[in-house]
């Protein structure tokens, strides 16, 4: 076998445009999700007087960084989908997971970040 038949594959029509459709789906059924949990967050916000400000911040910067990581994983899949070789499967794999290993360890700084000006905001003294 050549090493261009070797790394070669075909994804028929059909299961790209079953692949394509499916994603569209899961993207629209994540929007949904998302903006439910916004509007949830939103609701308790406006319930919670006791709610701290810190507590808020963590929640909405959660929220936000998981919204982020499941558009780029979609993006990915749907990447994959338009693939023309193993090669270019390869490569996309190694941008996404440099990229997100990257994003990731962003969100762990930033949110560390804002937790520990939580626990300082928490246990000063209320005047």
């Amino acid at each position: 076998m050549t090493e261009q038949a070797h790394d070669r594959f075909e994804i028929s029509p059909e299961m790209r445009s079953m692949a394509e459709t499916n994603f569209k789906q899961a993207r629209e059924t994540f929007e949904k999700l998302f903006a439910g949990a916004e509007a949830a967050a939103g609701s308790l916000e406006e319930r919670g007087a006791t709610m701290r400000a810190g507590a808020r911040n963590i929640g909405a910067r959660a929220i936000a960084f998981a919204e982020a990581n499941v558009q780029a994983s979609l993006d990915y899949a749907q990447s994959l989908v338009h693939a023309k070789d193993l090669s270019e499967v390869m490569r996309l794999h190694s941008e996404y997971v440099q990229a997100q290993m990257r994003v990731l360890a962003e969100q762990a700084s930033e949110l560390g970040q804002i937790v520990s000006r939580a626990a300082i905001d928490a246990t000063k003294p209320k005047h």
